[in-house]
């Protein structure tokens, strides 16, 4: 049974006349009529009644008429549906996050206008760490995700630098370190940290305290490690310690906890969007490309352009 025996079914059983329901369909008489021969020889019962003049649907007819113009819609809404997807105009998105990127900037930029252009769509949104993002992308998790610190090249992910954030220092307000004129790396000495697991971004962590030790503050005095910003910022305003966090934790910030400059400590913290080279999604696609339009990704896009022509 194929597609054109249930059509040219139903033009019969609404025309309940072979001639009308040929001409309607463009087809000879003759080959209509041995459409619908086969039909009932396939099912097994008798659609129609034939009189004299035309014919009359039989009481399977009409209960199989109706089935057939159900199945017919639901073969045109599936035609339609995956255009849809082949198009990137529909179909299901899942993209990966940091919670402290999502603050402000690119992140729920791109989230703001990926549902404007694509409001069929479904977007899926995942908070995770950055290596977990990178692990569930490159294992087909995740189809995208914005990443602090991604590595330049990777064999099987390809990636876009979308915003670079720097670090300040965290305080509760009255804290002797929110007094200083000019705060230093080397005035943090003897003041109990709250800090990051290395495991959380091996890379960075070493980056970070190659960065202290240069700037004299050698051994941290590290009293508690958070794994995100946010329990970072509660535990400042706890009084627990200060930390490090980005500039875009200001967002967020409790309001009895300051964000202090750091003028001796210059370790810029890169956000790409990632995702795998051999995506072939329409929908992926077309979010890629909406990220590399927001202003921001453009303005730093010339930044860097304008740097490496000076250099």
């Amino acid at each position: 049974m194929e597609l054109r025996h249930l059509r040219y079914f139903i033009a019969v059983g609404e025309e309940q006349h072979y001639g009308r329901a040929a001409g309607r369909l463009r087809v000879a008489q003759p080959a209509l009529s041995r459409q619908i021969q086969d039909l009932e020889e396939e099912i097994g019962v008798k659609l129609f009644e034939r009189l004299p003049r035309g014919v009359k649907i039989s009481a399977a007819g009409k209960s199989f008429l109706e089935d057939t113009r159900r199945i017919l819609q639901q073969v045109n809404e599936a035609t339609l549906r995956a255009g849809r997807v082949a198009r990137g105009q529909s179909g299901v998105l899942r993209v990966g996050f940091t919670e402290s990127a999502s603050w402000q900037g690119v992140v729920p930029d791109s989230f703001r206008r990926f549902r404007q252009r694509q409001p069929d769509a479904e977007l899926q949104l995942h908070p995770s760490a950055s290596l977990d993002q990178i692990e569930a992308v490159r294992s087909g998790r995740l189809d995208a995700g914005f990443v602090f610190n991604m590595a330049k090249s990777d064999r099987e992910l390809d990636q876009g630098p979308v915003a670079i954030h720097h670090l300040v220092l965290a305080a509760p307000k009255g804290h002797p370190l929110a007094k200083l004129e000019k705060l230093r790396l080397r005035d943090m000495s003897n003041v109990p940290f709250v800090w990051f697991p290395r495991r959380q971004s091996p890379a960075y962590y070493d980056r970070l305290m190659h960065e202290c030790f240069r700037g004299g503050l050698k051994t941290p005095h590290i009293v508690q490690e958070a794994v995100d910003q946010a329990t970072m910022l509660s535990l400042v305003s706890c009084r627990l310690g200060v930390a490090f966090v980005t500039e875009a934790t200001r967002w967020r910030c409790p309001k009895d906890v300051v964000l202090l400059p750091v003028t001796d400590l210059n370790l810029p913290l890169p956000v790409a969007l990632i995702w795998r080279k051999d995506n072939a999604s329409p929908l992926l696609a077309k979010f890629v490309a909406h990220v590399q339009l927001l202003p921001a990704v453009r303005a730093l896009k010339t930044a860097k352009r304008a740097s490496t022509t000076k250099h």
